[in-house]
C-alpha cells in the first residue's frame, strides 16, 4: 500500500487526461495520471482542438503553442474518377468576432497536443506514471478514498479516480458500468500516418476521393515536411469482407483512386481499422470513480468532436474536484457532472450520426465531401447547460437549486439567440484594463482556477466589496466591467476593466447604466459558463450562489485549516 494519499488518479493520458491533469495540478490538488503504455504514442489521430476546445487549452496557457504548432483548417479539395471537381471552405465566411475570437479550430497531430499538455504539466512537478495498467478498485467502507490495484500487484489509496482511458477502458469495466450502443458493422474505415514523396500532393489542401466503389482522404499534418492523415474505404476480400490495412493495402488504394502512383507513399505506420461505434456509459459516476472521455462515450467522427468533448468533460469536472478537495464546495457539487455532461454526450452522439448521414448522402454527388460534417454546432461554442441545478435564474431565488424539467429545459448545443442566460458559456469581449490601459479581453480575466463575480454599473460596487471581503483570494476574483462614459476613479477591489467599445454590455445584455441605475452582478463559473445573472441590489443571491461553490468565505484569521481538514479526511 502506497504511503501518500493522492488527491486524484487520472487513468489515462490522452488529451482528456492529461487537460484534467493539468486544471486539478493548477489548483494545488495533489494529482497523479497514469497510462498503460509504456511510451508516449505516436499517433495523430484526432485532427485538433474545435473553437471551444482552444478557449479551454487558452485558459490553461497553452494556446499560443498549440496555434504555433499546427495549421488553420484547410480547403478541400473533392475529386470524381481521379479529377478535381470542386473545392469548399467550409470556413471562408467565418471569421473571429467580439465574443468569440476562436471561431474555428485548429490542425495539430495528437502526439504533438499531448506533448504540449505533458510539457505544461511538468511545470506543476506532475508527470505521467507510463506502464502502469489498473487492474483493481475498491471504494472503502467508509466512502472517503478508493483501493486502486496496478497490474505489477501494488495497491495504492487515492481520494477520487477518474477514467480517462479510452472507449475500451478498464475503469469502466472494473465498475461493471453499462456501454450501450451500437457498431455499424458496414461501415469500416481504414486509417493511418502515411508519407508520400516530397511534392506528390498540394500541402495547402485537405484531398478528398469520393469514387462509387471506394473513397481515400489525405490531409497533410501540420509540423511535417511530407506526413499526412490517410483514410480510407477498405480493400475487401472476395466476400466483401474488408481486409486489415497494409502499407501496401494503402498503395493499392492510393494508386486505385488517385492519380499518384502506389510508390508514392513511401511509408505508412500506426495502422488501424475504424468502425462507427455510437455508445454511451449509463452514468458517468459510481462513488468516487468518475468517467469521462471515451471512456463515457463515443461517436461517429463526423464533426471532429470526439477528442473535444473529452477535453470538455475534464474542464467541466476539474474546478468540481478542486472546490471539493479544496473543503469549500460539498461533495454533492461533483453530482453536477454528470447531471451536466451526460445530456451533452447523448446530444453529441445524436449530432454526430446526423451529421454522418448527411456527409454519406453528399459523398455519393460528384463534389460532395467532408464539408458536409461541418456545422456552427461543431465548434462547441454553442453548448451550455441550462437545465442545471448550477444555472440559477434570478426569479427562481426563492428554490435556487431546484433542476429544470428536461421537457422545459434547451438541449445542449441549441444556439438560442438573445442574451446569455445562466448555464450559457461566457462570451468573450476585446476591453482595456483599468489601471494599465493596456488591451486585454474578458476571457483574460475570467482565465485561471477561479469564479468570477462581473459587475455592471455603478449599483454592483457594493455587492462587489462584500464578494471581496468574505473571500479575497480564496478562490473568487471580483470585475468591475466600466462603461467609457463613467467618470471618476476605477478603482476598488479586484480587477477593473474599461468596455471601451461596448462589446461586453452588448455580450452579457445588460442596459446602458446611469449613476442611478441598480446595475447588473454575473457570476461565471471557473469553467466559463454563467452560474447567476441577477440585479446587484439582490446582494442575497449572489451570496447565496457563491456559498454554494466556495462555502462561507475565508475564515477570519486566514488559516488555511480548511483545505489541511479537507486532505487528511
Amino acid at each position: 500500500m502506497g504511503n501518500e494519499l493522492a488527491d486524484v488518479l487520472v487513468v489515462g493520458a490522452g488529451p482528456t487526461g492529461l487537460v484534467l491533469a493539468c486544471d486539478l495540478a493548477r489548483r494545488g490538488a495533489a494529482v497523479r495520471i497514469v497510462d498503460r503504455s509504456p511510451a508516449p504514442p505516436r499517433t495523430s489521430r484526432a485532427k485538433g482542438p474545435n473553437a471551444r476546445s482552444l478557449e479551454i487549452l487558452d485558459d490553461l496557457g497553452v494556446a499560443d503553442e498549440v496555434l504555433a504548432a499546427g495549421s488553420d483548417p484547410l480547403p478541400m479539395l473533392k475529386y470524381r474518377d481521379r479529377l478535381p471537381v470542386a473545392e469548399t471552405d467550409p470556413w471562408a465566411d467565418s471569421a473571429p468576432s467580439p465574443g468569440a475570437p476562436y471561431d474555428r479550430g485548429r490542425l495539430i497531430a495528437q502526439w504533438r497536443l499531448e506533448e504540449i499538455l505533458r510539457e505544461r504539466l511538468a511545470g506543476y512537478g506532475v508527470r505521467v506514471e507510463l506502464g502502469r495498467e489498473v487492474a483493481g478498485l475498491t471504494e472503502a467502507a467508509d466512502g472517503r478514498h478508493v483501493d486502486v490495484k496496478f497490474a505489477e500487484g501494488r495497491t495504492e489509496r487515492v481520494r477520487y479516480v477518474v477514467g480517462c482511458d479510452g472507449a475500451h477502458s478498464s475503469v469502466r469495466k472494473l465498475l461493471g458500468i453499462g456501454f450501450e450502443g451500437t457498431t455499424a458493422e458496414d461501415q469500416v474505415m481504414v486509417c493511418g500516418d502515411v508519407y508520400l514523396a516530397e511534392g506528390a500532393l498540394d500541402r495547402t489542401r485537405w484531398h478528398q476521393w469520393f469514387d462509387e466503389d471506394g473513397a481515400v482522404m489525405l490531409c497533410p499534418i501540420p509540423g511535417t515536411r511530407t506526413g499526412w492523415w490517410f483514410q480510407a474505404g477498405p480493400e475487401r476480400d472476395g466476400r466483401g469482407r474488408p481486409l486489415a490495412p497494409t502499407a501496401d493495402g494503402f498503395r493499392r488504394l492510393l494508386a486505385r483512386h488517385t492519380a499518384l502512383p502506389g510508390r508514392a507513399l513511401t511509408r505508412a505506420e500506426l495502422l488501424s481499422t475504424y468502425r462507427v461505434n455510437v455508445r454511451m456509459a449509463d452514468r458517468f459516476r459510481a462513488g468516487r470513480v468518475f468517467l469521462a472521455g471515451d471512456a463515457a462515450h463515443v461517436h461517429a467522427v463526423a464533426g471532429g468532436l470526439g477528442m473535444n468533448t473529452g477535453i470538455q468533460d475534464a474542464f467541466n469536472l476539474g474546478w468540481k474536484l478542486g472546490l471539493v478537495l479544496a473543503g469549500h464546495a460539498g461533495a454533492e457539487l461533483l453530482d453536477t457532472y454528470e447531471e451536466e455532461r451526460l445530456p451533452v454526450a447523448a446530444r453529441t452522439l445524436d449530432l454526430t450520426s446526423e451529421r454522418l448521414r448527411a456527409t454519406l448522402e453528399a459523398i455519393r454527388r460528384p463534389g460532395g465531401g467532408l464539408d458536409a460534417a461541418i456545422t456552427p454546432d461543431t465548434t462547441g461554442l454553442g453548448v451550455g447547460y441550462r437545465w442545471s441545478s448550477l444555472a440559477l435564474v434570478h426569479d427562481e431565488a426563492s428554490r435556487p437549486y431546484e433542476t429544470s424539467r428536461p421537457d422545459e429545459a434547451p438541449r445542449p448545443g441549441d444556439g438560442l439567440p438573445g442574451s446569455p442566460q445562466p448555464g450559457d458559456r461566457a462570451p468573450d469581449a476585446p476591453c482595456v484594463d483599468a489601471a494599465t490601459g493596456a488591451r486585454t479581453r474578458l476571457h483574460r480575466v475570467l482565465a485561471g482556477p477561479r469564479t468570477t463575480v462581473l459587475g455592471f454599473g455603478p449599483g454592483s460596487a457594493a455587492v462587489l466589496g462584500e464578494v471581496a471581503a468574505a473571500y479575497g483570494d480564496t478562490g473568487v476574483r471580483t470585475c468591475r466591467v466600466y462603461a467609457p462614459y463613467e467618470g471618476g476613479a476605477r478603482s476598488g477591489p479586484g480587477t477593473a476593466v474599461v468596455d471601451d467599445e461596448g462589446h461586453a454590455a452588448a455580450a452579457y445584455g445588460t442596459e446602458a447604466f446611469s449613476d442611478t441605475d441598480t446595475g447588473t452582478v454575473i457570476v461565471v463559473r471557473p469553467d466559463h459558463h454563467l452560474g447567476l445573472s441577477a440585479p446587484a441590489d439582490d446582494a442575497g443571491s449572489v451570496h447565496a450562489y457563491l456559498r454554494r461553490l466556495h462555502g462561507a468565505g475565508r475564515p477570519r484569521n486566514g488559516s488555511p485549516a480548511l483545505v489541511d481538514a479537507a486532505r487528511k479526511g
